[in-house]
Parts: structure tokens; sequence; C-alpha cells
């Protein structure tokens, strides 16, 4: 007989660890059966299998599944917390969402009846579980799951899609590997194969003391100069990115090298310059889409743009910063909104969208505005025709809406903000740095918003303790309103950096010419020929740095929290 667990029986649901969420359809069956076959008795994973079925049968699939099983199946109950080793099955007729760390099921009424269940599940797990969120797609026909793919690439987690030949129906693993948003394209068996391995890079990185403890000092050694080799290569730190996310991101680019060890794949990245700059774009997890959480949009075109729009005059330009662009959705969006509200009033209006990334080649995607018919998952048939050109399969945006975005690549956490901006949108960026650089991006939002501007993050996102720089305007959709006054810390690049990036940002060029030779050539002369030194404020924060302060001011090694840099002490305080 099948088992049903109840709710409350997680002995520590503290813990995290990585729970595969696994969509099928039609043939899905046998695939499951061939996945759950090579899936051995002790993973340290959990399993959330959701099919479409009859809303009018009762599933039998605990009872056939337990039998291929070495771990136990459960039929899922409402408010259930999720266990290591345990395989979970949604009941016939519902929904199943992940909230914060259990599973809660919903009828699946006739008005319902159309929802892609795997795609909801599939973001829900995103949001939920970030890097630990891993996504399946099993044979089926149609498209559910490949948005819900989308979701948890772009949250840090790792993606499985069956290949074409084995599928029974390959309807839905065709339509997630055309996003280009699938990691591994494997038979079912294959895929429980890889994921033992993945779920145990440098051995082990979740937050149990008692493993976390038990890494070997050799393997830590190892991803450290891994992360060395990159920040050589391409001149990017990611030492205080999340590491569970990068350790994932690296073993995946050694199973495509057929390497298991992280010392081979450290000899093998050193003498392969190619490899380097694939192990440097796998890092950067470039998924996003139109109309992205369609209810922020919502509240973006209908009260906050309006709201901007209506205290500038015909001379001041509406400034948008979309920091963390990827290829260019969420700007092209946005562009899309502002004329949809002003109509023929737009040709009279500036609108400045600068969308940056750390990505190059999300960038050129970005400027080429052209995206295949699976990018425009988030759009209305009525928005496709109007802003959109078909050209050779594909769509291309609009002339009109690209000259509203000027893309550029940029580091937000080394490079220069732009200024006078009235809102600033990073989604799904924060969610990779850890609290030292969290802070500093505020901060960097901060200086660069006007005194009434916006700032946007994603869904998992918050400005945390940050209430001295932001106050919640709508929490749930994590909209926030600037406040305090400038001259919070802000990390600026080289003086000649600066200016090569200001080449793009031509909004604040309008100012005094004079004044801008003025300030270069202070630059100029403070960068070679004054001492190291900081800019203070009356609190003595730290309001910007000249030179290298390196040898005198640095970040102590280890996990940190800034709260600031204070000089009164000459101390770095959290």
């Amino acid at each position: 007989m099948s088992k049903e667990k109840t709710a409350g029986s997680d002995p520590n649901p503290s813990i995290q660890f990585p729970i595969v969420g696994i969509g099928a359809s039609a043939g899905g069956l046998e695939a499951v059966k061939q996945f759950l076959q090579a899936v051995p008795e002790k993973s340290a994973m959990a399993y959330v299998f959701v099919q479409h079925m009859s809303p009018t049968h009762e599933s039998l699939l605990p009872e056939i599944l337990e039998k291929f099983s070495k771990i136990p199946v459960l039929q899922i109950t409402d408010n259930i917390h999720l266990e290591q080793d345990h395989f979970y099955i949604v009941p016939s007729n519902k929904i199943v969402r992940a909230v914060d760390g259990i599973l809660k099921l919903e009828e699946l009424d006739g008005k319902r009846h159309k929802v892609k269940v795997i795609d909801l599940f599939f973001s829900s797990l995103a949001v939920v579980h970030q890097s630990f969120a891993v996504g399946v797609v099993l044979s089926g026909t149609l498209d559910d799951g490949a948005l819900g793919l989308q979701v948890i690439k772009s949250s840090g987690g790792i993606t499985f899609a069956q290949d074409e030949g084995s599928a029974a129906f390959d309807g839905m693993p065709k339509s997630a590997i055309n996003t280009g948003a699938v990691d591994f394209v494997l038979p079912p068996a294959k895929i429980a194969e890889h994921l033992i391995a993945i779920n145990h890079p440098f051995h082990a990185d979740y937050s149990k003391k008692e493993i976390a403890n038990t890494l070997p000092q050799q393997d830590e050694e190892i991803f450290r100069q891994l992360l060395t080799v990159l920040r050589v290569r391409r001149g990017v730190d990611f030492s205080y990115y999340k590491q569970g996310t990068l350790k994932r991101r690296i073993v995946r680019r050694m199973a495509l090298n057929k390497i298991e060890k992280p010392e081979d794949y450290l000899a093998f990245l050193r003498e392969n310059k190619a490899e380097q700059d694939d192990l440097y774009n796998d890092m950067l997890i470039s998924v996003t889409n139109f109309f992205r959480d369609t209810v922020s949009f919502e509240l973006l075109c209908e009260t906050i743009f309006p709201a901007l729009l209506k205290h500038k005059t015909s001379h001041e330009p509406l400034r948008i910063w979309v920091a963390g662009c990827a290829t260019g959705e969420e700007a092209y969006s946005m562009a899309i909104c502002l004329q949809e509200h002003l109509g023929d009033k737009s040709a009279a209006m500036t609108i400045q969208i600068f969308a940056t990334d750390i990505s190059e080649t999300a960038i050129a995607k970005a400027r080429s505005g052209i995206y295949r018919a699976t990018d425009l998952q988030g759009l209305s048939d009525s928005r496709m025709q109007q802003f959109f050109t078909k050209l050779d399969g594909s769509y291309q945006v609009n002339k009109v809406i690209r000259d509203m975005c000027v893309f550029a690549n940029h580091n937000l956490l080394k490079d220069p903000p732009f200024s006078k901006v009235d809102l600033v949108s990073c989604r799904n960026v924060m969610i990779y740095l850890e609290p030292v650089l969290q802070k500093r991006a505020l901060n960097t939002f901060h200086y660069a918003l006007n005194d009434n501007g916006f700032l946007m993050l994603g869904k998992s996102e918050s400005v945390g303790n940050n209430s001295d720089l932001f106050s919640s305007y709508n929490n749930h959709e994590k909209i926030f309103s600037r406040k305090g006054e400038r001259g919070r810390f802000i990390p600026v690049a080289s003086a000649g950096n600066e200016r090569n990036f200001k080449e793009v940002d031509r909004g604040s060029q309008i100012e005094s010419g004079k004044q801008d030779i003025y300030k270069i050539a202070g630059e100029t002369i403070l960068a070679n020929y004054a001492p190291a030194s900081v800019l203070i404020n009356e609190s003595f924060d730290i309001i910007q740095f000249f030179g290298n302060t390196e040898p005198w001011l640095t970040l102590a090694a280890g996990k940190a929290s800034v709260k600031g840099w204070h000089l009164r002490y000459g101390i770095y305080y959290t």
C-alpha cells in the first residue's frame, strides 16, 4: 500500500537540501519509473512528481511507483514538510505549490483546469528554494514546464529535460530545450545519475553544520583557485557570490567535460581558455522573460510610471536603470509599457532606459532585439503584432522600442552607476550575492536614484535591514522607495573606466561642458598624483575612494555583512 505523510513531521526543516521537481504528461509514467529505479536509498534529496491527470479519476501512482522505488513513495497531503530521500506524488485534481519549506495543495476546479500545473509548481519551487531547486521535464505534449524551468534556472537551480529519443511524446521536453534554459538533456535513468553527482559539489555544501565542518580543506582551496582563474581571465571576483550556486555551476562544467575530480578540472581549466570563458558564462545565469511577474508589471505600468511622468516637464527625461538586464526582455517590456501609456505623446517625451549586464553574450542578444517564438510567452497577441516584426522565423523588437533602450556591458559591483535615475530594476541578481555585496549594490542604487525614485527587486529579494536607504512601497511586489540623503558609501572604478562608461550615459553629459572638463582633470590628478585617500561625511561614513586603499582598508576574509565603513576608529564595522 502507498503511504500518506502528515504535516509537521520533518525533524529539522531548517536544513537545506535539493528539492527535485519532476513534471510529466503523456508517456510520463514509464519515464518516471526509469528515473525512480536509478535513485539510490540515500541521495540527500527530496522528489516531487507532478503529472497531468484526469480530474475525475483517483490516482494509483503511489501504489504503482513504490514497486520500483528504493525510497518511500508518498501521496502529498496539505502542509506536508519535505524530507530527504522521499518521493512525493500530487493527488488527482490538485495543484501543488512550494511555500516556506512545505507543500500546499489547492483544488483544481473547473475554472482553473487549464492551469499549467508544472510551471506553477516549478516557479514556486524556485522562489522558495532558489539554488536548491531542481527541475526535470519528462515525456509529454504541449509546453508545460518550459517556463518553470526558466524560473528555476534564473534562481540558480539546475534543470534537466528528457532526450527526445527516449521520450514517448517529445512536446514538453522539446519546448523546454528550445528555451535554452536546460542544463542537461538525458534519458530518465541518466538524469537521476547526474543528479546524484551534482548533489555533492566539492562533497557537501549545505547548512547542516556537521556536514559543512567535514569539508576537506583541499577542496575548498581548489574552489578558491578556480575563482582566481576566472578573476584573472575575466576581471570578475566571484568570492562573495553564493558559494553553493557557484559550486553547482562548476560541477555542471565538470560533468559536461566528463571530469570527476575538482583538482583535475582545475588543471584542465588552467590550460583551456575556451573552457574559462564557458565557465564564466555559466556563472552568469542570464534567464528572464517578457513581462515577468505580471502583477509587478501591472503596478509599474498603471501606477508608478504615471506617477513619475506626472512630475516631468518636456525637458526632463524619465531615466530607468535595469541592472542585470540579461538578454533585454525586461528593458523592452518597460519600453512597451511606456509607449502604451504615452501613445502619440511619446515623441515629445525623452525616455532613457539604461540596461546593463556583466555578460557580453547577453548584452549582444539584447542589443539585437531578436527573440525566438518561445521567448515571447509573456506577450499578448496584440503586443506581438504592434511591437514586433517577424524575421526569418524569429521576432525582432520594433525600432521605436529599441531606440528607447541603451544596452551596456557593466559590473554594478565595480563600475560607477548611472545618475539621476527615477527607477532602478534589479531582479534576481542579489540572490546570488553574499550580504557584503548585497549591501554594496543597495548603496549603489541609493546613490543612483533621485529623491523620489523607486527600486524594484525580484520576488525572492529584499532590502533587508537597510531601512535607512529604502522604505517599502509595495512589499509583496518588492518595490521600494528611496529615502534619506545622498552621501552614503559608493564603490567606484577608476576614473578612466568611469569616463568610458558615461559615454553611454549621455543624459549626464547635458550639464555644463566646462564642469565636465574640470571634473575629468580633477579625477586624473587624483588618480595619478595624489596619495590614496577617502572622502567621508559628517558621520565618518566613506562616500568615495580615491586610488588604491587596499594596503590600509580591506575586507577581511570570510563571510561578512557590511553595515558600513567608519573612519573615526579606523575600522570596518558590521
